[in-house]
């Protein structure tokens, strides 16, 4: 008997008018669908994005949603990232696909890039289906370009010192899960010198979606601020 594949799906960053056609005819094949959550008092975020798709199978499947929590300390998450892995190596035993759902997209700052790597190491087959970045549907909500001819565009996962590392370089700069450091991202930025446009969207694609100028208020951990650098003449 063939083993299953593990196929990592980008399900974008909340709206599931934004999923691809691909991703969806996925969701709508697969036998078994993992569902990661980051806490036991919350339903997957992702798995909600892909609710209506699913509802309109016919066909049975399996959906187990394992626990990612919002840590820091990589050796625990090492054991959930474990635990997930042998749950879906289970299914790919029996031949049957898992699609392993995550917001965004799964090649960037996706734990499913730590779960594919455990499945690669065993021998199985893994795939990724592309979504819409967080980072460029922010900029879609925004009425925002990120990048012109020969603009430097950088993408930073969170606020910390490598920022004013390379902030020089940028002609836009992205970062990610801004609302959590915004005193040290706005001492950051303002330290640079160039004219600039700042806007901050949170809870992109979803019900409570805000778009705001400046930078991102406190409280939502979904949250993405663009700094567009005007160039000196």
């Amino acid at each position: 008997m063939d083993k299953g594949k593990l196929i990592g799906v980008g399900v974008g960053p909340g709206d599931p008018e934004l999923l691809t056609v691909k991703g969806i005819k996925t969701l709508k094949s697969v036998p078994v669908i993992c569902a990661p959550k980051s806490s036991k008092a919350k339903p997957s975020l992702a798995l909600s994005i892909v609710q209506n798709v699913l509802k309109e199978r016919k066909d049975d499947y399996t959906i187990f949603e394992p626990l990612f929590p919002m840590i820091e300390d990589k050796m625990e998450l090492e054991i959930y990232w474990t635990d997930a892995a042998q749950l879906i190596m289970d299914e790919l035993e029996k031949g049957r696909d898992v699609s392993f759902i995550t917001l965004g997209d799964p090649s960037i700052y996706s734990t499913f890039s730590y779960i594919a790597n455990i499945i690669k190491d065993e021998g199985y087959l893994v795939e990724m289906i592309p979504g819409i970045t967080s980072f460029t549907s922010c900029a879609a909500s925004a009425g925002i370009t990120l990048g012109e001819k020969d603009e430097i565009v950088i993408v930073v996962p969170k606020v910390d010192q490598r920022l004013k590392e390379i902030l020089e370089h940028a002609d836009t700069a992205v970062i990610m899960k801004t609302s959590r450091h915004s005193g040290m991202l706005e001492e950051i930025i303002n330290d640079d010198s160039r004219d600039k446009h700042i806007i901050s969207v949170q809870n992109c694609g979803m019900d409570d979606e805000e778009i705001s100028t400046g930078f991102a208020k406190k409280g939502k951990y979904l949250s993405t601020t663009i700094v567009k650098f005007e160039k000196s003449h």
